[in-house]
């Protein structure tokens, strides 16, 4: 397993890559707002030509990002592409094809429903009543204090009827507004580990990444930086790039929030995954 260099700065090891993928949530913003050292890297790589992507397990899609972004400080120019788990679902959705062919359009929603945008345009319909879904979504925890045994019951019945779970991003934990919050993936495991049939979409599938990386036609270098060691670190690795983990992220709680990254920590965690980034910083600061 290759060595973790603790970081300060992506300015120091800019020179070493030509492409870099960065995630969204926990990497820009761990909420409304982004980290304004987000955006001065980001506009830091650009102005010295480097080629940078978004990628995010987020079920908003591309548009509402960009949004963001926008609003934040940074023009989405600044990015060869914005992609999102979110904007690859609709268009599975709409294509029903593979996974998608058989699963109907009733669909039950579990969780929050504030974005329900990758159905948008598409003739599928939510309903109230679970008995008469045909599949149930998830795109995130109704609330931040929401834990795993509160879905139980909805699970439970879902999986008698014999329902597919779609669960929009392989996170089973995010960072939002300071807290380490459940998210759609840990559901999704909880699911399966009941015999429910899941169908999920994002990182780290690595056909994420390779839509994404399609917008760029000489990649070269590439860094993979993000804050959750299950999708982004993993990802990355399974693709063969070097990666950056954000040690003031999802893993906060284990890894602290010390300026300089405690190596020791982030070896302990890769380690449980079996993975090893090349990186560990912070924050993201140019």
């Amino acid at each position: 397993m290759k060595m973790i260099k603790p970081i300060v700065n992506i300015s120091k090891i800019a020179d070493n890559y030509d492409t870099f993928v960065l995630g969204f949530n926990g990497v820009f913003t761990e909420g409304e707002s982004l980290f304004p050292e987000a955006v001065k890297t980001v506009q830091g790589l650009y102005k010295y030509g480097k080629k940078v992507l978004l990628l995010s397990n987020t079920s908003r899609r591309v548009a509402s990002i960009a949004r963001q972004l926008q609003t934040g400080g940074v023009s989405p120019l600044f990015f060869q592409c914005i992609m999102t788990a979110g904007e690859v679902l609709h268009y599975k959705l709409k294509n029903r094809t593979g996974d998608y062919s058989a699963i109907g359009t009733d669909y039950y929603h579990l969780g929050g429903t504030e974005d329900n945008s990758v159905f948008y345009g598409l003739d599928y319909k939510q309903v109230d009543n679970i008995e008469n879904a045909h599949f149930i979504y998830m795109n995130e925890a109704a609330t931040q204090s929401d834990t795993i045994e509160k879905y139980l019951p909805t699970l439970e019945h879902a999986a008698g009827l014999g329902l597919p779970l779609i669960c929009s991003g392989n996170d089973t934990s995010t960072f939002k507004d300071g807290k380490i919050c459940l998210a759609p993936g840990a559901v999704a495991e909880q699911y399966a580990v009941m015999g429910g049939r899941i169908i999920t979409v994002g990182k780290p599938d690595g056909q994420l990444f390779n839509y994404c990386l399609d917008a760029v036609e000489d990649k070269g270098r590439v860094l993979v930086i993000g804050d959750n060691v299950s999708t982004d670190i993993k990802g990355a690795c399974l693709l063969g790039f070097d990666a950056a983990l954000i040690s003031k992220g999802v893993h906060v709680n284990f890894l602290g929030e010390g300026y300089i990254p405690d190596v020791a920590k982030a070896r302990e965690l890769c380690n449980n995954y079996d993975v090893s980034p090349s990186y560990v910083i912070s924050n993201l600061r140019w």
